[in-house]
């Protein structure tokens, strides 16, 4: 079996096949992809036979600590997800017991969302120890840290701008 191609082989090859082609972005995205995926990779040994999956955590966690009900559509901003995938993933975790959604009297279209009981346990059952293993994951990054961070956050400033003209 012949090794995968570099993602500079692959970037020349688009251009070569289509020499108008703006193949610039391959790059960037292949390393958040790849990122993606390691972070995924580590992660996932911690949810086998778990209540929960990491994307429902993630939805959970900005409810676990909230004062108030959350609308779906902020949990969706906040999150950077779609609200009908929000919306999808809401209706699976009220389902099982995890949240509660009650009508908004403010907004008959917009229901109030908060954590029951049971979905404030599964997460601190769960996050802790993800937060263990992603400090692992990163402990290398060491002095880069902070220019990581910097860079990340321009990168999802630019982005959070493009999207938002959609």
């Amino acid at each position: 079996m012949s090794p995968s191609p570099s993602p500079t082989d692959v970037r020349a090859q688009w251009t070569e096949h289509n020499p108008g082609l703006d193949t610039s972005p391959m790059e960037l995205i292949g390393l958040l992809k790849h990122a993606t995926g390691l972070l995924n990779r580590a992660v996932e040994p911690l949810y086998a036979g778990a209540a929960l999956t990491a994307p429902e955590v993630d939805m959970l966690i900005p409810l676990r600590h909230a004062t108030d009900p959350v609308i779906a559509r902020r949990l969706a901003e906040r999150l950077g997800l779609s609200r009908a995938g929000v919306s999808k993933a809401l209706g699976k975790l009220e389902k099982r017991g995890f949240i509660a959604r009650t009508p908004n009297p403010a907004d008959r279209r917009a229901a109030l969302v908060t954590i029951t009981p049971a979905g404030a346990k599964a997460v601190d059952d769960l996050f802790p120890r993800q937060l263990a293993t992603e400090v692992q994951l990163l402990a290398g990054l060491g002095e880069d840290r902070d220019q990581v961070l910097s860079a990340l956050g321009r990168l999802v400033e630019v982005m959070e701008r493009q999207v938002g003209r959609e």
